[in-house]
């Protein structure tokens, strides 16, 4: 029988829920169980597609073409199971949901309230995430409930797993809390207060949590844990120390060490082996202890939130452990690049633009293309960086004066960037879509496969077949590729049905190491595998490295 855990947050948001809920995650895998991570998301939205990553941070695609919170991809990066779509639900989904059933007549009738049928429904779609009743079932489900406890928006959710660790009866739920303590320097220590008023009101809603994560920028003194334990109905062993740490994959030695994962594992009556965390002890040390660092300047517009490029990030880390380097991130807008100062990209060893929507800061990014072709930069553009990248080339070398995306001049007289109007999903299905379409749901999206041309850089990453995550609305256009191809680029990989572009190149007797790719290989990097494109591109960029320093000695 599947057995639940319910993490919720209080006091602040954005406090690491996320990181908690994949590192309790992976110490349980250790332990040798099979387990798997639902995010309940309380906006309405029916899924972050559509949400600027200034709000939300990146969009983080599933293989089966879902859009979903950032936090799924901490989820892939921490344990071994693959994320899907049921494994994300947003309010505004349960809401669809409920209504779609209401409009066919399924309530007979009734009328349809948030109790029973709104938490009725998010039960329903918890089990489904957690595979019940299918060969597919887990053994422990941990659901990360956005938000924190005390808005509006999350009641809904929080009366729902209140009443499904009901059902569940004895020793087949606990609930995990997350909270923060602050320093107030005045008075020379921590507030315990927030934490006990998080609690209450928890409680208040019929919510005993088991365990507490106590987050704050030091350790939290045994002193503070018994009193929090006082006043909170806790345990003192469960009110663990979060402490601030300089990598988050430290986070599961530090909760195992406090002894979370028994403690989760009496309260279910779960008897497994022993945790073992060698393999995070041993990547916290090559995280710590690198043998030099190479110089990315990630050219974007989103550079203001650290998180909008999050998955990017971290794969360019785990490259760089793969290589023994750590790997110094210069994020640079786009917007602020021009003629006068593009040189500036000349410090780097290597230059990636990745995925972006709208006009605002392209122009920048096609300056930066262009620089690191001239240049013989690494270059890797991702999705939107691929697409400036073939806007680039048509302009300067392919003779299409004015060439651009019909997404950023829909009069643009050479269209080498277009809208399709029909394509091949994840699933096999046939999805259209117009300028008029709906900009929710409507992009390629999900894990799709091309065949790759012999004999180039993409067929030495990749073999015969590329396999990759999927999340655009604009192609290259077919009608372009022979001319693109007769001035030099390369296009190295193409899907059958529908003739798109999936990555291009330049020849390597042209430029060292030049990529772009249409998808993006940076959801399936992790860090004991860290992706084959980055690790290419982190390398590329070591020889660069490597060659400067030889003409400065």
């Amino acid at each position: 029988m599947t057995k639940f855990v319910f993490v919720t947050g209080g006091v602040v948001s954005s406090l690491g829920k996320g990181v908690a809920s994949a590192s309790l995650a992976a110490i349980l895998e250790s332990r040798g169980l099979r387990v798997t991570l639902i995010k309940l998301d309380p906006y309405i939205n029916v899924d972050p597609g559509t949400m600027s990553p200034f709000q939300h941070g990146e969009v983080f695609v599933t293989d089966d073409g879902a859009e979903t919170d950032l936090d799924l991809g901490h989820y892939e990066r921490f344990i071994t199971t693959r994320m899907k779509r049921a494994n994300n639900f947003t309010t505004g989904r349960i809401y669809q949901s409920v209504l779609e059933k209401e409009r066919r007549g399924d309530y007979l009738g009734k009328t349809v309230q948030v109790i029973p049928h709104v938490t009725g429904e998010i039960q329903e779609y918890i089990r489904r995430g957690a595979g019940v009743g299918t060969p597919d079932a887990v053994d422990v489900a941990i659901c990360e409930i956005g938000g924190t406890v005390g808005d509006i928006e999350s009641l809904p959710f929080l009366e729902a797993v209140r009443q499904l660790s009901l059902r569940l009866g004895p020793n087949n739920a606990a609930f995990v809390h997350l909270t923060y303590l602050p320093w107030i320097g005045t008075a020379g220590e921590l507030k315990t207060k927030p934490t006990q008023h998080t609690v209450q009101k928890l409680r208040e809603i019929g919510i005993q949590p088991d365990a507490l994560l106590c987050r704050a920028d030091r350790e939290v003194p045994a002193e503070e844990r018994e009193k929090i334990s006082l006043f909170t109905n806790v345990a003192s062993w469960g009110v663990i120390s979060m402490p601030d740490v300089d990598t988050i994959y430290k986070v599961p030695r530090v909760l195992h060490e406090q002894g979370l994962d028994g403690l989760i594992c009496d309260r279910l009556r779960i008897n497994a082996r022993p945790a073992s965390l060698k393999r995070w002890d041993d990547l916290v040390h090559a995280v710590q202890h690198p043998q030099g660092e190479v110089r990315i300047a990630m050219v974007g517009k989103y550079v203001e939130l650290s998180d909008s490029y999050k998955s990017v990030n971290e794969a360019l880390s785990h490259a760089g452990l793969k290589n023994q380097r750590k790997v110094r991130i210069t994020h640079i807008d786009s917007e602020t690049l021009d003629a006068s100062n593009i040189g500036q990209l000349s410090a780097f060893d290597g230059i990636l633009v990745p995925g972006g929507f709208g006009k605002r800061g392209v122009d920048g990014k096609i300056l930066t293309a262009r620089y690191a072709r001239e240049n013989g930069i690494p270059y890797l553009g991702i999705c939107l960086g691929m697409q400036v990248a073939t806007i680039e080339y048509a302009r300067h070398k392919a003779g299409l004066t004015g060439a651009n995306s019909t997404e950023f001049d829909p009069d643009t007289a050479h269209p080498v960037i277009a809208l399709i109007d029909e394509w091949q999903d994840a699933d096999g299905s046939i999805q259209t879509r117009s300028a008029q379409s709906d900009l929710g749901g409507t992009m390629r999206l999900g894990a799709q496969s091309s065949d790759v041309r012999p004999g180039t850089l993409a067929h030495a990453i990749y073999g015969d077949v590329v396999t990759e995550r999927h999340r655009h609305r604009y192609e290259a256009n077919e009608h372009y590729l022979a001319r693109l191809e007769e001035a030099g680029l390369v296009i190295s990989a193409i899907t059958q049905r529908e003739k798109l572009t999936e990555m291009v190149e330049l020849p390597t007797a042209v430029h060292p190491w030049y990529v772009g790719v249409q998808f993006h290989p940076e959801f399936k990097s992790t860090p004991w595998d860290a992706h084959p494109l980055f690790l290419g591109f982190i390398a590329a960029a070591l020889q660069r490295q490597a060659r400067q320093n030889k003409d400065k000695a």
